[in-house]
């Protein structure tokens, strides 16, 4: 019976060694393995010759096994029966796994000689990966409620909170020890908590209910809450409630708010403005231009040139002020057309060219060979920065000359970046005071502006002008000689042409008849009546007043008219409504040439009445050159259709 129990003990204890789930191995005092079994030949991906050709150092990886050397030491010296410690090894192809080692010592029972150890492994490789993406989502979630700018509260299905991150602390006033196990109802009240508990699902009608969170001292902040149940094994146990304080929105909302308010009101004062100082501004330059055509001695004419070129001063400081006004507002946007670049220099150089030549000045053009002859953009806003700038080269340049050169710095696929020059041989800038150009206001210095007039705001337009065109604009001084160089990009879209052909001489209209053209007038104020009348009659046409709308409409119906100069704001019927009711008048065999009459020059104008089904616009004052050129135009018109 003996026999067979150490029989059994000795195949039991065989089947164990090559079959535990666990490796074994017994290694000798010199660190070399004497015997493995398949387990640890599986754990390491060798097979059990490969091991034990190997010493056990060989599989750990750096420094793995100077750690466990005090503990091996102890087991030696008796200290301890046995220990175990986690280590990295490295498997046959390279890769690193975990491992539990558990190491006893075998000893001599006679003289207790250590003799061996006894190494059992077991393989912990993907238990510590999913250790690893635990803690990794504890620190994320730890991470999320810490720093988290919301407050989070978590509290059980009793109501009771369990719980909260640092920003709780700042919403409710409490400590978050203070917090952990009470209940939630003292910050969102009984019936929000027991509609809460008694809902399984849509939470949304419950977070809407939830507007206020009660501080510790009292007083309710205004909130926003977000509700989310703490599923635990597929089985609600709790509520996350996220709280967001919306005093500081609210705040900012209530400044918006506010602030949009100030913008409305001043886009509305411009406005109104701009219609009562240009009101009798027309008044005064129509009536100057009219009086200019008649006749008059030395005196009386020097008088009246002194008359309109303050009137013209005037007016071009008050463009100024309410186009910087509409640019800083944030009213004013691009439009694009199709143009010629050496076009539209030469049409802007043609305006200021007078003034040039009336001071002996030179001017001269370069246009780089590389710059497209057709591009498209906003060519009124780019014939504004040029006009600035011209300007003022020719302001501050009492003699010399003045250039200006166009480069292309930049192409892309349908894209062109051009740079524009402005240089002449002026005053130029002091170093000192050069920084200071484009601010709203700053003029130069005294000196200069005793002799000329200004707003101190058209280079400040320029620039915001330029921005918007997604360029840039900058001064240099002249290294060459005293003067000035304005320099400014702007980009435009580009796109293939063909060459627009010749015009063919026999499409060229028949002589234009001498039909005299019926014009209308419809003007509430006497004195734009007035002058618009004597500006007509200069012209040599004759023109019928209305007073309002209403009296444009009837006077339309009783006789058909071909040019109607239309007031846009007038009593009883503004002349939009007017135009509106003339247009869709479908008994008109003819409908009329409507221009718009405004002083209002502030939100884009030109755009907003020419979509009300206007033809034209005039802004006030108006110049009897303008008024000439629109008649032209409907003449030649009517007399080709």
């Amino acid at each position: 019976m003996q026999e067979l129990q150490v029989f059994d003990q000795q195949i039991l204890l065989d089947h164990v060694y090559k079959h535990a789930p666990i490796g074994i191995a017994l290694i000798s005092m010199e660190r070399k393995w004497i015997g493995v079994n398949p387990a640890l030949c599986h754990i390491f991906g060798y097979a059990e010759q490969e091991i034990i050709s190997l010493k056990s150092a060989d599989l750990v990886t750096s420094g793995e096994d100077n750690k466990n050397e005090p503990l091996v030491n102890q087991l030696l010296d008796g200290v301890i029966p046995s220990f175990e410690v986690e280590n990295r090894y490295i498997h046959k192809n390279g890769s690193v796994i975990w491992a539990t080692l558990h190491l006893s010592l075998v000893r001599d029972n006679i003289d207790g000689k250590p003799m061996y150890f006894i190494a059992q492994v077991v393989d912990v490789t993907k238990s510590k990966a999913m250790e690893h993406r635990l803690q990794e989502s504890i620190e994320r979630y730890t991470s999320l409620k810490k720093y988290n700018h919301d407050a989070i509260i978590s509290f059980g299905l009793n109501g009771h909170i369990i719980n909260g991150n640092q920003m709780s602390e700042i919403l409710t006033g409490y400590r978050i020890e203070e917090l952990i196990g009470t209940n939630i109802s003292r910050f969102i009240g009984e019936m929000n908590l027991a509609r809460l508990l008694s809902v399984t699902e849509d939470y949304t009608s419950i977070e809407k209910n939830m507007n206020y969170f009660k501080h510790k001292d009292g007083h309710a902040v205004e909130v926003l809450t977000t509700l989310a149940p703490i599923i635990i094994h597929n089985k609600n146990v709790g509520y996350y409630i996220i709280v967001k304080d919306m005093t500081e929105q609210k705040r900012l909302m209530i400044e918006k708010e506010a602030a949009e308010k100030t913008n409305k009101a001043k886009s509305e004062f411009l406005a109104m403005m701009s219609h009562e100082i240009r009101t009798p501004m027309n008044g005064v330059i129509g009536m100057t231009d009219l009086l200019m055509e008649t006749k008059l001695d030395a005196e009386q004419d020097e008088y009246v040139q002194i008359i309109k070129k303050s009137g013209a001063t005037l007016l071009s400081i008050i463009n100024d002020i309410l186009d910087f006004s509409k640019i800083e507002s944030g009213k004013v946007e691009l439009s694009e057309e199709s143009f010629q670049v050496r076009t539209l220099l030469s049409e802007t150089l043609n305006i200021i060219l007078p003034k040039a030549l009336g001071k002996k000045l030179e001017i001269t053009t370069t246009v780089s060979p590389t710059v497209p002859g057709m591009v498209i953009g906003d060519t009124t806003k780019l014939k504004q920065v040029l006009m600035n700038l011209l300007s003022n080269a020719v302001k501050f340049t009492s003699h010399g000359a003045i250039s200006i050169s166009v480069d292309k710095v930049a192409q892309g696929k349908d894209t062109v970046c051009l740079q524009f020059a402005i240089r002449d041989t002026g005053l130029g800038v002091p170093k000192d005071k050069a920084a200071h150009l484009f601010e709203p206001f700053y003029q130069v210095d005294h000196f200069m502006t005793r002799k000329t007039e200004g707003s101190g705001l058209g280079l400040a337009i320029c620039k915001k002008l330029v921005d918007l065109m997604g360029g840039e604009i900058w001064y240099e001084p002249r290294k060459d000689q005293a003067g000035s160089a304005f320099i400014f990009t702007a980009n435009f879209r580009t796109q293939a042409y063909l060459e627009s052909p010749a015009d063919d001489a026999s499409a060229e209209p028949d002589p234009l008849k001498d039909e005299p053209l019926k014009i209308l007038i419809a003007e509430d104020n006497e004195v734009n009546q007035l002058v618009l009348k004597k500006m007509v009659e200069k012209l040599g046409y004759t023109s019928t007043i209305v007073q309002n709308g209403q009296e444009a409409v009837e006077a339309v119906r009783r006789v058909p008219h071909d040019l109607i100069f239309m007031d846009v704001q007038m009593p009883m019927m503004d002349g939009l409504e007017a135009t509106k009711e003339i247009k869709k008048a479908s008994s008109l065999t003819r409908k009329p040439y409507v221009i718009a009459v405004t002083a209002h020059a502030v939100k884009g104008d030109r755009e907003k009445y020419l979509e009300a089904g206007m033809d034209e616009y005039l802004s006030k004052p108006i110049r009897i050159e303008a008024v000439s050129e629109i008649i032209e135009n409907v003449r030649k018109f009517k007399n080709t259709h």
